[in-house]
């Protein structure tokens, strides 16, 4: 059964589809980054051990969550696939088969969560209170990490038949919950025991179970779900090994992208407080900037996969066009904004003096940054409608780990540390030297990334398209 969706021929069609599905993405991903606002703000009003435990915390958490929510991811091509040829019942089904995926995964990550002293090893020594705050943080997501998973699914399964604002919808109203509960939890509201840290993660185990419970309400009212008959159902080996062939590299691409700025941020701090604080502006700000190419690159692939599943090449071509235009015309306005906001940015980020100069020299590869960021995520996107990922991972572990993160340590703070400082006094003058090599070569690591995962993105739409042209023939 052949997919209804029509082919227009104008690019203006597919830009138009893509923007159209991507800002209810985008609209998540922002609501998604409130929850982490909204904890460490409160923390910080509780007490410094509260916020010294919430930020290990989360590093932690995230870490884990981010790997385990890339292997879900792989049912967004898998699902759109099947939507895109009219395999309704498929969907459903497959969707059932990532539940259990995703409940699977939700026990490793609570193994890996259970034992915190096993990360704080890299983190030196940690205060007890501290260090209680994040054990009980951590058991409390724990509680909160199957919901969340399988909260993933549903956001993969909106994703994959063009309907995202359901999610969007949930993430928004959550905000207000979230707000709540950690009111109620973290300041012992009501006669409630105050619990700090711990309870910004009850909290948050608390609002994703209610999440999880309205999307599910949605799936078996919503007419535009019910078509599909989404159903646990029994395990089946070969719907979850397909799952697992195309997540496991997905999330490990995620764990490669997430670990590299996770590792930077812990080579700088040797530079002292105030460079680590300059680059955690950086840091923080150019992952808010990757929103948009990550919200147009679920679109893109969504939207790919849908016509791949139709098998319909030509459509899939565009489709892909259009999302690269977009991210690259994305990608050139906020890299403009940087620049001409710069001041302002720092001015919003940050009162001490000191860090904002440090960031300020940093900012001014941010632009550049952002750019082969962008260009590389949408690459690694369109890969994935055409359930490519173990090449994309082993380009991005050579690119983003070898030359990015290896070579910056090497260059920055190993054997050797100063050579770029000619390179550095032209681009980013004033700016730390560790700092700014790790910065240089995460930059390089991402353009090479970029140049790479286009070349074999190319590489794989030209081989479909003759195949395809061989099966008409």
């Amino acid at each position: 059964m052949r997919s209804t969706i029509p082919s227009p021929v104008t690019l203006g069609f597919y830009i138009k589809e893509t923007l159209r599905q991507a800002w209810p993405v985008l609209v998540s991903s922002w609501a998604g980054i409130a929850f982490g606002v909204i904890d460490t703000a409160m923390a910080g009003h509780a007490s410094a051990a509260d916020l010294q435990a919430m930020a290990l915390s989360v590093s932690i958490y995230i870490t884990i969550f981010v790997g385990l929510m890339g292997v879900v991811h792989a049912l967004i091509p898998i699902l759109a696939q099947h939507y895109g040829g009219g395999r309704y019942l498929e969907v459903g089904r497959t969707w059932g088969q990532g539940v259990w995926l995703a409940l699977g995964l939700s026990l490793v990550g609570a193994v890996t969560m259970l034992f915190p002293d096993v990360w704080l090893m890299l983190s030196g020594d940690v205060e007890p209170a501290v260090r209680n705050g994040i054990t009980w943080y951590l058991r409390a997501l724990i509680l909160a990490l199957p919901a969340t998973l399988v909260f993933r699914t549903i956001y993969a399964l909106g994703a994959a038949v063009s309907r995202p604002k359901t999610v969007m919808t949930i993430n928004l109203i959550s905000i207000v919950f979230k707000f709540l509960f950690n009111w109620l939890f973290m300041f012992g509201k009501l006669g409630l025991p105050a619990m700090g840290a711990a309870g910004a993660g009850l909290s948050t185990a608390v609002v994703s179970w209610l999440c999880l419970g309205t999307g599910l309400w949605v799936l078996r009212r919503d007419p535009y779900y019910t078509r599909f008959k989404p159903t646990l159902g029994r395990l089946h080996w070969p719907v979850l090994k397909e799952l697992l062939r195309l997540g496991l590299p997905m999330g490990g691409s995620y764990l490669v992208e997430v670990c590299a700025f996770s590792f930077m941020a812990l080579l700088i701090a040797r530079e002292g407080m105030f460079v680590s604080g300059g680059h955690q502006i950086a840091a923080n700000l150019a992952a808010l900037c990757y929103m948009m190419p990550m919200a147009v690159g679920v679109a893109s692939a969504s939207l790919t996969a849908q016509a791949i599943g139709a098998n319909d090449f030509k459509r899939a071509k565009k489709t892909g066009l259009a999302g690269l235009l977009v991210v690259l015309g994305g990608a050139l306005i906020t890299a403009t904004l940087l620049i001409v906001g710069r001041p302002l940015i720092l001015e919003a980020y940050t009162d001490d003096l000191q860090v904002a100069a440090v960031a300020a020299t940093l900012l001014q590869i941010i632009p550049f940054f952002h750019l082969c960021d962008a260009m590389q995520c949408i690459g690694s996107y369109l890969l994935r409608a055409y359930k490519v990922a173990v090449v994309p991972l082993l380009l991005q572990i050579v690119a983003l780990t070898g030359i990015g993160l290896v070579g910056g340590w090497w260059l920055g703070f190993g054997a050797g540390a100063g050579a770029l400082r000619p390179l550095i006094n032209a681009l980013m003058p004033g700016a730390p030297t560790g700092a700014a090599t790790m910065w240089l070569m995460a930059l390089t690591g991402l353009g090479l990334s970029a140049l790479l995962l286009h070349s074999w993105y190319w590489h794989v739409v030209r081989i479909h398209g003759q195949r395809h042209s061989r099966q008409a023939a």
